[in-house]
């Protein structure tokens, strides 16, 4: 097939690339050329900006579309809309994020997606949602019935530049005390950017449509079991200190970012987002690798990177430090 990849160098875009060339098929790449310019270098290229640069498309014909890089609903339509006559599928990668209300446990794809307040354009942390959400709409109006709007939740894998997973493969790797967060039995979710990239390819080849979300198998992961993998598969020495929700909200630790994979399980607005229903993804045929297969590659991943890499996520050594110093104080004083 002759898929045309809109981004296609970064995570998710790549592991896109690499598995569509995997299975054999022709690939042409249209982004700005400013992440990663070098990779696949015996890859068609067209270098433009798709706000303004779309015309550069007309004209062409493609198997399949998949649009990694859309977060604005009139950049989106406009692509959409240009490349119908000529383009046969279109595959648009959204995010759980647009759902309305994630406090509830086994959310599917029939629930309702979030509504922007007022007209914008503007991506931040309350309008990213909406506006996948609208996204989605314009993408499913001008390819009825032969585009998928996936849903992912968090992704992870090599590559992955938010550190938002790769912190615990490192952290557990380097051993000693490991701050560890809330309670262990607490679940986890979240995606294989390759088993993502995978699993596209197989849709695109099947000609499937419809909306997915895609996400680990919910229930199946808890904390205790991710970081106890983390641990085996670098053999380390890591002791694993588990310290409550409430003392790391009175300690003021950042959910997400600070503390990967942490949401306190006091905040019910977040109860349903570590247990996503997937039934649907599954399915249709949506397979995972076991999960020291994703930590490894993580790991070896995140080892060729320079020792001077400022890390996007994660607690800072110091940091864990002075936490772990006031736990066990707290303990004591019991």
């Amino acid at each position: 097939m002759k898929i045309l990849i809109l981004g296609g160098t970064v995570f998710a875009g790549r592991a896109m690339v690499e598995a569509a060339l995997q299975r054999g098929h022709e690939v042409t790449l249209f982004n700005r050329g400013r992440s990663n310019p070098d990779l696949f270098p015996g890859v068609e290229r067209i270098t433009g900006d798709r706000k303004e640069d779309l015309h550069l498309l007309e004209g062409r014909q493609w198997d399949a579309v998949i649009d990694t890089s859309g977060y604005v609903p009139r950049v989106v339509r406009q692509a959409a809309e240009l490349l119908a006559p000529n383009a046969g599928h279109y595959t648009f990668i959204s995010s759980l994020s647009v759902y309305a209300d994630t406090s509830q446990a086994g959310i599917d794809e029939s629930a309702p997606v979030g509504q922007l307040k007022e007209d914008t354009e503007s991506v931040t942390e309350e309008t990213y949602g909406p506006l996948k959400a609208l996204c989605e709409q314009a993408v499913l109006e001008a390819f009825p019935g032969r585009s998928v709007v996936l849903r992912p939740g968090l992704i992870v894998g090599p590559y992955d530049s938010t550190d938002r997973f790769t912190y615990w493969p490192v952290r557990a790797a380097q051993g000693g005390e490991v701050l560890a967060p809330g309670r262990p039995q607490r679940t986890v979710q979240f995606i294989d950017v390759r088993d993502l990239a995978e699993w596209t390819m197989r849709l695109i080849e099947a000609g499937a449509s419809g909306v997915f979300n895609v996400d680990g198998p919910p229930g199946e992961v808890s904390m205790e079991k991710l970081l106890e993998t983390c641990k085996a598969v670098s053999g380390s020495d890591a002791q694993f200190v588990w310290v409550s929700d409430e003392f790391l909200l009175e300690q003021q630790v950042g959910e997400w970012i600070e503390m990967p994979l942490w949401i306190p399980e006091s905040d019910r607005d977040y109860s349903g987002f570590f247990l996503f229903d997937v039934s649907r993804a599954i399915s249709a045929g949506l397979t995972f690798r076991p999960l020291d297969d994703t930590v490894r590659a993580t790991l070896e991943w995140a080892r060729t990177r320079p020792e001077t890499y400022e890390w996007r996520a994660g607690l800072r050594r110091e940091r864990e430090q002075e936490l772990l110093k006031a736990w066990k104080e707290r303990q004591l004083s019991l």
